[in-house]
């Protein structure tokens, strides 16, 4: 198969290429900047000629702004704008791709949790509704962009990614120094559901995407175990063989990150992978502990 992927160079991205490589596949990168080997350029605010998508049997897509920061209202803006306007660019020039060719014949994009809002101890499934807030409402939109390869047909699928255990980057990364001085805690009253994925999982769901027919729509990507946030800085705490003894309250996290805290930090997101699971997906890394373990 050959795999056309933005966002290669990203946390996920960086890890997906060389795992599809392994696979037997051919991966070629799209890039802002003038090409080079195996790249195709692109502009995700501007329309895609068709033609060099019909030599590619899937298109993956990652690209999109980082979302940790303060959310000014610009920043906002170019989160939505980098999700919405890449996810609907790549998705037109797909579709228009098939139509004349039958190629590409799956879209996969990634979309994150943060669809179903702070929803406290509910389970939650692909069939449940969306949540509401900015990252809730930007998910829906995101996911909607991909509208046009979903009408001309095209096998569309779209990750909806939790909390992804990586050292090398994401909110992993940026505990560690702190957890590993013993001055990590429970970020308000602890009771928040956090729904991870360690890496590999992340990569093996990305590959059932591409290789089963079945699978399309929303998929869940993290672990069948989500775990409380007290109960995962103690898992932590454990692997790193550290104290966790200052927690931070909810008023700070407020005053300090604003929305993105409250959002990231202080929402409860209680996931499950039912249909990864329906697949016969067999989990690397179900378990936090042994996980953590396995990562650090």
């Amino acid at each position: 198969m050959r795999v056309l992927i933005s966002g290669a160079s990203g946390l996920i991205g960086s890890r997906l290429r060389p795992a599809l490589v392994l696979d037997g596949h051919t991966t070629v990168a799209l890039v802002r900047k003038a090409p080079a080997g195996d790249q195709v350029q692109w502009d995700p605010a501007s329309s895609l000629d068709p033609k060099p998508f019909e030599g590619f049997d899937a298109i993956v897509h990652l690209a999109g702004r980082n979302i940790a920061g303060l959310w000014t209202e610009k920043m906002k803006r170019e989160i939505r704008e980098s999700r919405v306007q890449g996810t609907r660019t790549l998705a037109t020039a797909g579709a228009e791709s098939f139509r004349q060719r039958g190629k590409p014949c799956v879209f996969v994009a990634a979309s994150a949790v943060g669809f179903y809002g702070d929803r406290g101890d509910e389970e939650l499934t692909e069939s449940s509704p969306r949540g509401i807030g900015f990252l809730a409402d930007v998910c829906q939109e995101w996911e909607d962009a991909a509208a046009p390869a979903v009408t001309a047909g095209m096998r569309v699928v779209q990750l909806r990614i939790g909390a992804v255990l990586a050292k090398e980057g994401g909110a992993l990364r940026a505990m560690l120094p702190v957890f590993r001085l013993g001055l990590g805690g429970p970020v308000g009253n602890g009771r928040q559901y956090l729904s991870w994925v360690a890496m590999d999982d992340v990569l093996g769901a990305f590959q059932l995407a591409l290789a089963h027919e079945s699978v399309r729509g929303p998929v869940n990507v993290v672990s069948p175990q989500p775990v409380r946030n007290r109960e995962f800085v103690q898992e932590l705490r454990a692997a790193l063989h550290r104290p966790a003894v200052l927690p931070l309250p909810a008023f700070v996290v407020r005053s300090l990150m604003g929305e993105m805290g409250e959002s990231l930090l202080l929402a409860s997101q209680r996931v499950a992978p039912a249909k990864l699971e329906a697949t016969g997906y067999r989990f690397c890394h179900p378990e936090l502990a042994e996980a953590l373990r396995a990562i650090l």
